[in-house]
């Protein structure tokens, strides 16, 4: 985690180095000898200082016996700082800070987060009691990295944008929740809500690759994490990902 967050700095202070937050950019250009001056005023653009994401979630290389089945849901909400290139305004590099929420439905199955052993168990519930509603909450402290293109940089709200980023982050809990517990038959036998919390079968820190297509302040999203969810002997290599709709502006 901390080498992660090594190369994350570096590459912030990196391209740091190549943009620059004047609100005022000129860009000198060379037509047949001849030189010309543009100036772009980018004081009053919104520059996706906030991004709220809304996702479908699931993961890549599970085993048969994730029984995963549902609307599996993500939520994430970033505060972003926006450096425009002095070289070329319609790039730019974002660098912020957040929460992503990621919800996992499972059916007759029981997921042994807080079970003590050596690995993290998925285990057929459904020939004995098991909840009519499972699911595995994961939640991370992000810090995202963008390298960013408008088509319009005076007007992001009416041009379309393009980003593709990494997000380093740190894992902040991970737990279950049943709803409704029920008999092999189907029958409700008692309705109450039981929640179990561990992150011990889970890495701590994760590398996730991103990319969004944007027009205005509404675009849809992808992700996808480069790091296993779980720490290595302590079950497959799953890679969690993300489709979904982004809003941005501010």
């Amino acid at each position: 985690m901390k080498k992660l967050a090594g190369m994350a700095l570096l590459i912030i202070l990196g391209h740091a180095s190549f943009a620059q937050n004047d609100t005022t950019v000129i860009i000198k250009k060379d037509k047949s000898s001849k030189s010309t001056y543009q100036s772009l005023n980018l004081a009053n653009r919104p520059n996706d200082h906030l991004l709220i994401e809304f996702s479908y979630d699931n993961w890549l290389n599970r085993t048969d016996s994730m029984n995963i089945n549902g609307f599996n849901r993500g939520f994430a909400a970033y505060f972003m700082f926006d450096f425009p290139f002095k070289s070329d305004p319609h790039f730019s590099v974002g660098v912020g800070l957040g929460i992503d929420a990621s919800n996992i439905f499972f059916e007759d199955t029981h997921v042994g987060v807080a079970d003590l052993g050596g690995t993290l168990a998925f285990k057929n519930t459904s020939q004995t009691d098991h909840f009519k509603k499972y699911k595995l909450v994961i939640t991370n402290l992000d810090l995202p990295i963008e390298l960013r293109y408008a088509f319009n940089p005076e007007n992001t709200n009416k041009s379309w944008k393009v980003a593709l980023g990494v997000k380093v982050g740190l894992l902040l809990s991970t737990y279950t929740k049943g709803k409704d517990l029920e008999n092999a038959a189907g029958q409700v036998i008692n309705d109450y809500i039981m929640k179990e919390s561990s992150t011990r079968y889970f890495n701590s820190g994760r590398l996730v690759g991103t990319f969004r297509v944007s027009y205005g302040f509404i675009g849809i999203f992808g992700q996808l994490q480069l790091t296993s969810l779980i720490r290595e002997g302590a079950g497959p290599t799953v890679n969690p990902w993300s489709l979904g709709i982004v809003l941005s502006g501010l």
